[in-house]
């Protein structure tokens, strides 16, 4: 009977691992269709290359980092436990890899390919596992002292905070520091519209993420005896809280109304174990609107030029998520108990806390060294072009 429980927690833990690799489709469509035509490709090469150079890094050092585990060893060692620490790594790494990912949707049409990869190796090596060490693996008793502070754990069941948050704030100074897209705002105050390429390619991108997403919080529980159906049907209300929200807050236009499940689905991750469905539905909806509101300050108020609007989907919606756990999980307002408000806000505040100073570091560093973006001419022509050599119909593109 043991062997067949850990026969079943490694497929149940591998499909998780599978559905959230989809997932990594969702983030190249969604950036595909978002950018415009000139730079469809580059959206495309990035996210496969960075997932490839995340697993190499997390194989070698991240995963170590964060756990202690290290797979230098035997493979007959390996292959204990019917290789459930593998797979294990496996869905991780999926996590983990989302960081670039996240990344790339902000920085994307003008930034330098290699430069980014190297700042994929170091947030995916050190920035993240760091994080996600601490706060799901107990490192240096940081949980040990803000349970001591505020009587619980601070609680981040799917990643909220520890992926989401930590990604969408990275990329900020990151966004900052590369500067918007050429002509994007004019001397004269006017704001130029890069409208997406195509609708249909990003509907694509959010349908595979909203999807996969079932595998990023139901398989959290990493065991089969863990699953919980409270976990998917509060994904599921988050997800329509949030469409409908950005539906209403975004007035009919399709980039919000596809990008609201995403919102509502990163808010949810912390606190999805505990809350009551109906929470989850505000939870979900909130976030919807916080980013509609937030990507049109952002991009026409502060005139950050964050191409996908990583941080306010991603940073802000994960923030509200870490700090929604502790209020909407409580017994009082209908969800399980054994979590503090306190705690979700210091985790919440060490999380962003922990990304703004990465971020800045890594990319602050990469852009005094080797330089960011794109020269005016290779933004000019598009990233496809300058750095891949080809665009993204060049049939079509010959016959003229």
């Amino acid at each position: 009977m043991e062997a067949l429980k850990q026969g079943a927690d490694t497929l149940f833990i591998l499909l998780g691992a599978v559905m959230v690799l989809a997932m990594h489709a969702g983030f190249a469509f969604l950036e595909l269709g978002t950018v415009r035509r000139k730079n469809q490709v580059n959206a495309l090469v990035k996210i496969l290359v960075d997932f490839s150079v995340s697993t190499v890094v997390y194989f070698a050092v991240g995963y170590g980092v964060a756990y202690g585990t290290s797979f230098f060893v035997g493979a007959e060692v390996l292959a204990a436990k019917n290789g459930y620490e593998l797979v294990k790594f496996f869905f991780l790494l999926t996590f983990a890899a989302a960081i670039p990912a996240i990344i790339s949707g902000g920085i994307a049409e003008r930034a330098k390919f290699w430069p980014q990869l190297i700042a994929t190796a170091v947030i995916v090596g050190f920035v993240y596992p760091f994080f996600e060490g601490v706060m799901w693996n107990q490192h240096f008793g940081v949980q040990a002292w803000i349970k001591g502070l505020t009587g619980e754990e601070f609680h981040d069941f799917a990643g909220s905070v520890v992926v989401h948050a930590l990604g969408g704030w990275i990329a900020l100074p990151a966004v900052i520091l590369l500067g918007a897209r050429a002509n994007r705002y004019r001397k004269d105050g006017g704001i130029s519209a890069h409208p997406p390429s195509s609708i249909p390619f990003l509907a694509l991108g959010a349908w595979i993420l909203t999807v996969g997403w079932f595998g990023f919080n139901v398989m959290s529980a990493q065991t089969l005896d863990k699953i919980s159906g409270l976990v998917a049907v509060n994904s599921l209300m988050a997800m329509v809280g949030g469409t409908l929200a950005a539906l209403l807050v975004g007035r009919n236009d399709p980039g919000f109304v596809h990008n609201g499940p995403l919102a509502g689905l990163v808010a949810v991750c912390a606190g999805s174990d505990l809350m009551h469905p109906m929470s989850a539905l505000v939870v979900g909806a909130v976030a919807g609107g916080i980013f509609v509101f937030m990507f049109t300050l952002t991009q026409n108020k502060w005139k950050i030029d964050d191409v996908l609007g990583v941080w306010p989907l991603h940073g802000l919606c994960g923030t509200w998520g870490g700090i929604a756990a502790g209020i909407f999980g409580t017994k009082a307002m209908g969800g399980l108990g054994g979590v503090s408000l306190a705690a979700q806000f210091i985790g919440t505040l060490m999380g962003v806390a922990w990304a703004v100073v990465g971020g800045l570091v890594v990319y602050g560093l990469l852009k005094s060294t080797m330089g960011l973006r794109l020269s005016q001419e290779e933004e000019y022509d598009g990233a496809d072009l300058s750095i891949h050599k080809i665009s993204a119909s060049p049939d079509r593109e010959a016959n003229w």
